[in-house]
């Protein structure tokens, strides 16, 4: 029986990609790699870091910057962009054993370049430990952040993004629905209805949106200014969550995280900054912060989610100007992966 592990049960590592000097963060590198920095070094106080790097000279800078950290491991190869969470092998369970699923990535419905991303994995299969480990490719175009599990076989996510014609065409809700089943064990699909975040590229991904923290509850982004852009589609949102059951049949207890003072870009864009993007890791979770007055009231009310781990401010408003933040840079990989034999 195949399932897809939810993200706050044990973890074997987290994989990163190291921003590169001709990636998109050319112009804030430095504010980014600290941000980088922070991330590498919290992680590795928990559990394993793979990070991805363009060359060697990559790596050996890289390295550098880490010198003093433990718990890492390094793996060249190229890609397009650093948000490994819509790139990198899903890691499913079936049968007791960690199989790896190499979904099509199509640069979120072909509005940038992506060869070298949709061809990271099979990169990836070449060391340890991804090689130790069964792998399944498929046409299906699938990004990790556009899905939420939470380890029972209920999935999350909107119809924005999967019922989206740029990504699966001529795929149906029911089409879609079989897909999920056949690759990740999916027997119960949530969907929501929601457009995405100014700034958001994705389609309305669900990790910037609502995010499962237990089997029975939900954190998601709300809105109380009225006079916000947001205002009116974060409170059907709201509405359409209040409606969900869990498998039990009973309402979720649900988590309002409040959306940050709007970020703008020196274009005037204003960025999709939002405290759902947060990542679980073995033990923490670690919440993304905007040096804004809400940072705390996301922080508070996460803790009260995870009383037993490690509530973790994290830095992420270097991220935001290339629309992503913490969950989006980061891939987490079960306990079951494990590490089979030492680092290449």
């Amino acid at each position: 029986m195949i399932r897809l592990p939810a993200e706050w049960e044990p973890q074997s590592a987290v994989l990163i990609a190291w921003p590169h000097q001709t990636g998109d963060f050319t112009n804030r590198l430095e504010s980014v790699e600290d941000t980088y920095i922070f991330i590498a070094k919290t992680i590795t106080q928990y559990q394993k870091l793979i990070i991805v790097c363009y060359d060697d000279s990559h790596e050996l800078r890289v390295k550098s910057l880490l010198a003093d950290t433990k718990n890492l491991s390094y793996i060249l190869a190229a890609v397009n962009d650093i948000w490994v969470r819509d790139t990198v092998f899903l890691t499913v369970e079936n049968e007791g054993e960690a199989h790896l699923v190499n979904f099509s990535f199509n640069g979120w419905g072909n509005k940038y370049p992506h060869h070298e991303d949709n061809a990271l994995n099979h990169k990836l299969m070449a060391h340890h430990p991804f090689k130790d480990h069964n792998h399944i490719d498929t046409d299906f175009i699938l990004e990790g952040g556009s899905i939420e599990s939470d380890g029972n076989g209920t999935l999350m996510t909107t119809r924005q993004c999967l019922l989206n014609p740029n990504r699966n065409k001529g795929f149906d809700q029911i089409g879609i629905e079989r897909q999920l089943s056949q690759y990740l064990g999916v027997t119960r699909t949530l969907w929501i209805d929601q457009d995405n975040l100014a700034g958001d590229d994705t389609d309305a991904h669900i990790d910037t949106l609502a995010r499962f923290c237990s089997p029975t509850a939900i954190a998601y982004t709300s809105c109380e200014d009225a006079q916000d852009h947001h205002y009116l589609g974060l409170k059907r949102m709201e509405a359409q969550l209040q409606a969900l059951r869990t498998s039990n049949n009973k309402p979720y207890d649900l988590i309002a995280l409040p959306l940050p003072k709007p970020i703008y870009d020196e274009e005037g864009q204003r960025l999709p900054a939002n405290y759902a993007n947060f990542l679980i890791i073995n033990h923490a979770v670690m919440v993304p912060v905007y040096d804004d007055p809400k940072d705390t009231v996301a922080l508070e009310r996460l803790a009260d989610c995870f009383p037993d781990r490690k509530i973790i401010p994290t830095p992420c408003r270097p991220l935001v100007h290339q629309y992503g933040s913490l969950h989006c840079m980061t891939m987490q990989f079960p306990e079951l992966f494990g590490f089979k034999a030492p680092y290449s």
